[in-house]
This record gives structure tokens, C-alpha cells and sequence, in this order.
């Protein structure tokens, strides 16, 4: 008698991925349920989403990646669970080695990926990201999203961890314009976990981890072996830490403000 095979749910939360999100979606036909969760794109994004047969799209505001992806888990139907961003692409070897892996017994609740970035369409093969890796394949009754984290979030595991063999394609940049924002909006998410951490800000700092930023992954992660390439991201990569200070005393200098409005007279 044969074993039934274990059922999986593909989510994706998104804001404004035309362009992208195609082949995201094209990527994971074979995921049991695929759920979007957007919040309220202007792009087309959810015009296209809703016209999907095979996608279930819900459309919920936008406050953290935390508290986004953490409602898009809640909607999965089943345990296996394939959390992706709307940017990457699941590639035929690394689908079949999902497949495999949720239904040969497996001994782990969580599984990393490493990711191979392209700029545009060329791979970019340092600049910091040749060693990145997420979770992407967990059991959802297993994990949580950490709170602690506003953006780049990370799961908390019960139970130990696996790695995939296969890359997942994770198309980063598209425009400057596009990634600069992009860097922008992870730099202010950033300065609010450092606000609520209560670290404060410090113009040292402001200086010298932007500069060391770029240092690190232009040089010492061979960014510079990238070209081109390598400069505009190491460039957008540390503008966005600066960001993170900029953002950090704003933060503390309204903070002081709304205090002082406060006080009674």
C-alpha cells in the first residue's frame, strides 16, 4: 500500500511585485494551496493575483515583515509550508529535492536554502550574499515568527534544522531606484528595532558602520569581483545602514518632542 504524500502550502506576502511575482507564482504550480497575502498593491499586483485560479489572494495592511508573514502563516491549510519571496524563483532540481525531502520521513522542522542573487538578469556571485541562507521549507505547527525583528525576520525553531542542496533564484534587483528604496525601507524598519531595543543613536556610529558596511562587502566579500555590479549593491547595501541612524534620530528626537508636549504645564 502506498503512503499518501504529504501535502504543501506556498505562501508570498507582496506589495507592488509586477515584474516579479509571474514567475514566483509559475514557480510553485505543484504546492498544494498557493496563498498571497498583499497589502494593497498599486501596480496590478493584486488585479493579476485575483485573476489566478490556482493562487488565493487576501489583501491585509502592511505593518512589519514580522507581523505580515505571521498572518499569512495562520491562512495555511497544511503542515508543510513554503514560505517565498515574491522575488525568487523555485528551480526544477530544487523543486523536486522539496518534494523528496517532505516525503521521505523527514528528521527535520525546518529547512535553509541558500539563494543565488541576480542583478537584473546576471548572477551576482559575491558582494556579501554568497553564503546567504533563510528559511524557506518548515512545518508550520514548529516555528514562529520572532518578534524581536521588524524586517530580515527569522523563525524560531522547535526542533533542529536541515539545508538544501538546490539554490533558489532570488531576482534582487531590477533598477537603482527600485533597490535604493528597497535598502531605504529595510534601513527605517531597522532604526525602529533599534528604538524599541532602547539603543540609542550615536553619530560615531553613523560614520563609521556605513563605511564599514561597504568595506566588508566590497573588499572583504570580493564585491569587487562583481564589477560593476558589485559597487551599485555594496553602495545601496551601506546606504541603507545609514538610513538606519538617520531614521533612529528622528525617532528618538520626535520621541523627545511628544515627551515634552506632554509634560503639564
Amino acid at each position: 500500500m502506498t503512503s499518501s504524500k504529504e501535502k504543501i502550502s506556498a505562501l508570498i506576502i507582496t506589495y507592488n511585485e509586477i515584474g516579479y511575482i509571474e514567475k514566483c507564482i509559475q514557480s510553485i504550480d505543484f504546492a498544494d494551496e498557493i496563498i498571497v497575502v498583499d497589502s494593497f498593491s498599486t501596480d496590478g499586483t493584486f488585479e493579476y493575483l485575483v485573476n489566478l485560479k490556482n493562487v488565493k489572494v487576501i489583501q491585509h495592511p502592511f505593518d512589519n515583515f514580522t507581523v505580515q508573514k505571521s498572518f499569512a502563516l495562520k491562512q495555511a491549510s497544511n503542515d508543510w509550508v513554503l514560505f517565498l519571496d515574491a522575488d525568487e524563483v523555485v528551480t526544477e532540481n530544487l523543486k523536486s529535492e522539496i518534494l523528496n525531502t517532505i516525503n521521505s520521513k523527514p528528521q527535520h522542522s525546518a529547512y535553509w536554502f541558500y539563494r543565488k542573487f541576480m542583478f537584473q538578469n546576471k548572477s551576482l556571485l559575491f558582494s556579501g550574499w554568497q553564503t546567504d541562507k533563510n528559511y524557506r521549507l518548515f512545518r508550520k505547527n514548529k516555528v514562529k515568527f520572532s518578534e524581536e525583528k521588524l524586517v530580515h525576520e527569522t523563525l524560531d525553531v522547535n526542533g533542529s534544522s536541515g539545508i538544501l542542496n538546490e539554490k533558489l533564484i532570488h531576482y534582487c534587483y531590477k533598477n537603482f531606484e527600485e533597490y535604493k528604496e528597497k535598502m531605504m525601507s529595510y534601513g527605517r524598519l531597522k532604526a525602529k528595532e533599534s528604538f524599541f531595543k532602547e539603543n540609542k543613536f550615536n553619530y560615531f556610529y553613523m560614520i563609521v558602520k556605513p563605511s564599514w558596511k561597504f568595506f566588508q562587502s566590497y573588499f572583504l566579500r570580493l564585491g569587487i569581483l562583481d564589477g560593476k555590479k558589485g559597487i551599485i549593491i555594496c553602495y545601496l547595501d551601506a546606504l541603507g545602514v545609514l538610513e538606519r541612524f538617520r531614521e533612529l534620530k528622528k525617532l528618538e528626537n520626535n520621541n523627545d518632542l511628544a515627551y515634552y508636549l506632554a509634560m503639564p504645564e
